[in-house]
């Protein structure tokens, strides 16, 4: 989990540059903004995986930008944490209301601050996984419909043909049976082309539907490896 990215959002240098050095050490890519709108930009240049933000801030408050990211489509999912000099239940109460993840009132502990931003990362990646997996079962059910359905057309089909056949093989005694065998004989052409039409459709979805499964594959983790990166520290100290 080495390189994951976090923005601190504080209008404290003292602040920035501590958690700057420190989750730099522990492997961690870090961004600074030293206010919310400079923090809103940043979010949308550096794409972070959690954001640090202070609750009161010049130009744009913590609170402000919590709210303008949370309504985002792109960067809602982007687990935030308050720090916060505000302690009053009525404060986190609202801090949560609003979107944030977590809230740890100032003055903080930074072991806390990291046990928390690791929490939420753990957290993060079970979700992407749970996300992975719905994405690869939605796919298996879209197939499986689209099988069922053409083969239902493949059995209707095949008893039309077995009938135009059995028909077709009947004693010939008039010219109108003669003429019903011609009717018959384009009858069963139709179908097989009907049959062939259906059977490239499907080899076509099917193809389709393997590759889109290969592409969300590669993002999956296995379930193993997964239980092993929950149970150890993402980032070694």
């Amino acid at each position: 989990m080495n390189g994951q990215k976090i923005l601190i959002v504080d209008d404290e240098a003292i602040n920035l540059e501590l958690f700057d050095v420190m989750l730099s050490k522990l492997g961690f890519t870090v961004e600074r903004a030293k206010n919310g709108m400079e923090g809103l930009e940043k979010t949308k240049r550096f794409s972070p995986d959690i954001i640090l933000m202070d609750s009161i801030m010049p130009r744009m408050s913590g609170w402000e930008l919590t709210r303008i990211l949370k309504n985002d489509a792109k960067h809602k999912d982007i687990p935030i944490i308050m720090l916060t000099a505000l302690d009053d239940v009525k404060d986190k109460v609202a801090a949560f209301e609003i979107g944030v993840d977590d809230y740890i009132t100032k003055p903080f502990n930074f072991t806390e601050v990291l046990a928390r931003i690791r929490a939420l990362l753990r957290s993060r990646e079970l979700y992407s996984q749970i996300v992975v997996r719905e994405s690869r079962l939605s796919l298996a059910e879209e197939l499986s419909a689209d099988l069922l359905h053409n083969l239902a057309d493949f059995v209707k089909t095949i008893d039309e043909l077995d009938a135009a056949v059995e028909a077709i093989n009947s004693k010939i005694e008039t010219e109108a049976d003669l003429q019903n065998k011609a009717k018959l004989l384009h009858t069963v052409s139709e179908k097989s082309q009907q049959v062939r039409k259906h059977v490239a459709e499907l080899d076509a979805r099917i193809e389709k539907t393997g590759e889109e499964w290969e592409r969300i594959k590669k993002d999956e983790i296995g379930l193993s490896q997964l239980e092993t990166r929950i149970r150890e520290n993402p980032i070694q100290e």
